[in-house]
């Protein structure tokens, strides 16, 4: 994990410069980071395209391969954006909100790449977004008619509708403030011991990060160049 902590020390001073406020403007400009590359960051379209070389062009080992990469280097951002406990939840709480809706955007990105999408479209930006909201909040959302169509649909659709992507923005925006922030108050009492809260923020970020690859990686299906 030596690669993947470097990578993910290097994100803290990233979320610290890119977190003077969490609003959908400010999530908008995270995802163009994350597929523009920042700092230790690739573009999400090189990173894939490196794991690709490495599965000698089997896009599906690929995708398995920048799931497992992006997970680890979630969970080791979560222990260190977390290890401080409440004495340095000020700073951790946006730092870790950052790091992680970086990582996952840059996930996404990569699948979609892989999968054929064009990521300067767009259409295909705002179903990356989408796929970060889970896809149980995405059920919800279509149910509700707060979102009008599945990220793969968002991707492929015939028109892009800029409205969407102020919407889009900021239904992630609320979902991320909520799921690092803490509504669950198990996961709040965690973060706030030192080192315990380290480990919660390791695993809940981690397997948040695992959910978010495997829903985009159903959702984002094969698409011709």
């Amino acid at each position: 994990m030596g690669v993947a902590s470097a990578a993910a020390k290097g994100l803290l001073p990233v979320g610290r410069n890119l977190t003077p406020q969490f609003t959908s403007a400010y999530v908008r400009e995270v995802l163009e980071r994350a597929i523009d590359g920042i700092g230790p960051i690739k573009s999400a379209a090189a990173a894939a395209d490196a794991r690709l070389a490495e599965a000698n062009g089997d896009v599906d080992n690929a995708i398995s391969t920048l799931i497992e990469t992006h997970v680890r280097l979630a969970g080791v951002q979560g222990f260190v954006t977390n290890v401080g406990g409440l004495l340095t939840v000020a700073l951790s709480i946006p730092a870790n909100i950052t790091g992680l809706t970086l990582l996952q955007c840059h996930l996404v990105a990569g699948i979609a790449h892989l999968r054929g999408y064009d990521l300067r479209d767009a259409r295909v930006r705002n179903a990356v977004l989408a796929c970060l909201l889970g896809e149980d909040t995405v059920r919800e959302l279509l149910k509700h008619k707060r979102l009008p169509s599945s990220p793969m649909a968002l991707a492929t659709s015939p028109v892009h509708d800029p409205e969407l992507d102020r919407r889009i923005a900021t239904e992630v925006t609320t979902e991320m403030i909520a799921k690092i922030g803490g509504r669950r108050a198990a996961l709040l009492v965690g973060r706030r011991v030192p080192v315990l809260g380290g480990g919660v923020g390791a695993v809940t970020d981690g397997f948040s990060t695992y959910q978010i690859g495997r829903y985009a990686r159903r959702e984002l299906r094969h698409r011709g160049r």
